[in-house]
C-alpha cells in the first residue's frame, strides 16, 4: 500500500466516524498504524491529541493531529490527491451537495439512531425510531437526485465517494439495531433506492475490507447501555 509520512489513526472499531476515515484511507491505498482507543475511559493519547472534544477519530500525520471525520476525509483526499480514486467530486456543485448531505447525516441520522440505543424509556425509544426513519426517508429523496433515480450505482457515480462514505459508515449500525430491537430501517417499499445502494456499497472492496460486523456493534451497544442506562428491548 502507498504511504507518505507517518500516519496513525486513533479509533474505535465500531465507531461509524472511524469507519468513515478508514474507508477513505483504504480507498487511497495508504498504510497507517491503527490504535484502538477506549472512548469510555479516555486514554492519554486521546487526551493529548484531541483535548477539545476528547473523541475519535484522530488522524496523526507526521505527529500533527487532525480531528472530526469529515475534515479528516477531505484532508486525506487533498493531500493524497494522486493516490487511489478521488473521494470528493470534481464538480463544485456536486461537491457542495455531497458536503451538505454529509452534514445532514451527522446532524440528523446519527443522533436519531444513537438515541434508540440510549433511550431511557420505550416511549423515548419509539420517538427516536421515528426520527431515524424520517431521516432515512429524507435521504431517499436525496438519493433520487444523487443516484439519478437509480441510474448511478453510487452517490459519487461509478465508485464510492464522500457521500457514500458518510451514509455507508452508519449502515452496519442499522443492522445492529435491527438485531437488538427488531426494527427494519431500510425497506424496499419505502426506501428502494437506499436499499439497492446499501447492497452495492456493502459489496465494494473497501466496505468488505473495513466495515465492522454488526455483532461487534451489538456487543459494544450492550456496554454503552450498561454504563449509561437505557430501557430494555421490548419483548
Amino acid at each position: 500500500m502507498a504511504g507518505e509520512g507517518d500516519l496513525k489513526l486513533l479509533g474505535l472499531l465500531v465507531s461509524p466516524f472511524v469507519t468513515r476515515v478508514r474507508l477513505a484511507l483504504h480507498i487511497k491505498g495508504l498504510s497507517y498504524e491503527y490504535i484502538e482507543t477506549d472512548v469510555l475511559d479516555k486514554g492519554e493519547l486521546l487526551l493529548r491529541y484531541n483535548p477539545v472534544h476528547k473523541k475519535v477519530p484522530v488522524l496523526i500525520h507526521n505527529g500533527v493531529p487532525l480531528c472530526e471525520s469529515q475534515i479528516i476525509v477531505q484532508y486525506v483526499d487533498e493531500v493524497w490527491a494522486a493516490a487511489g480514486a478521488p473521494i470528493l467530486p470534481a464538480d463544485a456543485y456536486q461537491r457542495a451537495t455531497a458536503r451538505f448531505w454529509a452534514v445532514y447525516v451527522d446532524d440528523k441520522l446519527f443522533p436519531a439512531w444513537l438515541g434508540i440505543l440510549l433511550a431511557p424509556t420505550e416511549a423515548a425509544r419509539a420517538e427516536k425510531v421515528g426520527e431515524t426513519l424520517a431521516a432515512l426517508a429524507q435521504l431517499e429523496v436525496a438519493a433520487a437526485e444523487c443516484l439519478d433515480g437509480g441510474k448511478r450505482p453510487f452517490f459519487a457515480g461509478d465508485s464510492i465517494g464522500f457521500l457514500d462514505l458518510a451514509v455507508g459508515c452508519n449502515m452496519f449500525w442499522m443492522e445492529a439495531l435491527r438485531r437488538m430491537f427488531g426494527v427494519t430501517f431500510l425497506d424496499a417499499g419505502k426506501t428502494p433506492l437506499l436499499v439497492a445502494w446499501a447492497e452495492r456499497f456493502a459489496g465494494t472492496e473497501a466496505a468488505t475490507a473495513v466495515v465492522p460486523d454488526p455483532d461487534a456493534a451489538v456487543a459494544f451497544a450492550r456496554k454503552l447501555q450498561a454504563k449509561y442506562g437505557s430501557a430494555p428491548p421490548a419483548n
